[in-house]
């Protein structure tokens, strides 16, 4: 072959995509996605997490598998899940939640572990701090210590006449429970009553709204995977009851709220992608911080037929 020839095939190989070099290799990277939820219920931000990836050059059925796993909001099935991605000795598991990635880093301290969504990771012991993960897990963390201050000031605005807040969270969830005691110290700044109404699983949500007829002026709703599952039973209840709702997650106004301010999540999940791109190229956990700046979005629903008007705040 002539030198000239032998260059342009040289120049040809190093512009080869990044897929096609990974197809040569013959064996595919493998993602395992721990869902909180149903599919159709994080579909928005599966696809901002499949997009990311696919801008970084991992594209599915060429040099990347994802084995999708939901729980449908149903915690106790995280432990079998991450038991099967083990068996599977996925390259990198992505949870969606504290307590899906808790499970995840019981189960293994081998397999790196990226969280898109986590309240205080630091004080729930997902890592050792925010700038040092350690260990095998890092992501990136929606906490933040006024969203209460600003979701409940912004309902105010919407509903001038506002006296009385009812309060509805996953009992067993951390990170609702810490909410709803901020909520509950904010109410009580502002000098609105409140009426407290946690569940469990999803059979007691109805009852809930049962009591709250007449009760409450506006519903104030802490986001998990339990409600985020059952997003549309509780508006569909709201709607009934006549309670104005408001959400941390923009996805609950999609499905019939009225007011939302909260993290971005779909923005969220795509810069997810980025820590999966590197920990597949070899980076190591333990060598990417935690982000803990999110971009925060509010979503109003402001007629009947269902139109929304968003408003991005921005990074805070």
């Amino acid at each position: 072959m002539r030198r000239r020839e032998l260059f342009a095939l040289a120049g040809c190989a190093a512009a080869w995509p990044f897929a096609a070099l990974a197809q040569q290799s013959g064996k595919l990277k493998t993602i395992g996605y721990l869902g909180a939820n149903s599919a159709s219920a994080q579909k928005s931000w599966t696809d901002a997490f499949v997009q990311g990836l696919r801008t970084l050059g991992w594209v599915e059925g060429q040099n990347l598998t994802i084995e999708y796993r939901w729980s449908d909001g149903h915690s106790e099935h995280y432990s079998e899940f991450a038991v099967e991605f083990m068996r599977l000795k996925v390259d990198v598991i992505v949870s969606a939640g504290n307590e899906a990635t808790s499970v995840a880093k019981q189960a293994t301290s081998i397999i790196p572990i990226v969280f898109p969504v986590a309240g205080d990771p630091v004080g729930t012991g997902l890592v050792e701090s925010l700038a040092r993960p350690g260990g095998n897990v890092t992501g990136l963390s929606i906490q933040q210590t006024d969203l209460a201050t600003k979701r409940l000031e912004l309902l105010r605005e919407v509903l001038p006449n506002l006296h009385r807040i009812a309060l509805m969270g996953n009992a067993h969830s951390p990170n609702s429970v810490n909410e709803m005691s901020e909520v509950e110290a904010t109410i009580g700044r502002l000098g609105f009553q409140f009426l407290r109404k946690p569940i469990n699983r999803a059979e007691d949500i109805a009852p809930a709204f049962d009591t709250l007829k007449g009760r409450a002026d506006a519903l104030y709703v802490s986001g998990d995977p339990l409600i985020n599952t059952n997003r549309v039973y509780i508006n569909t209840l709201a709607l009934t009851t006549r309670i104005p709702t408001i959400y941390g997650f923009q996805e609950l106004v999609e499905a019939g709220g009225l007011l939302s301010y909260g993290p971005n999540f779909p923005d969220l999940f795509r810069r997810a992608a980025d820590y999966v791109d590197k920990i597949l190229r070899g980076t190591k956990p333990l060598d990417l911080p935690v982000q803990a700046r999110a971009r925060h979005k509010i979503l109003f629903r402001f007629d009947c037929a269902g139109t929304t008007h968003g408003d991005d705040r921005g990074a805070d």
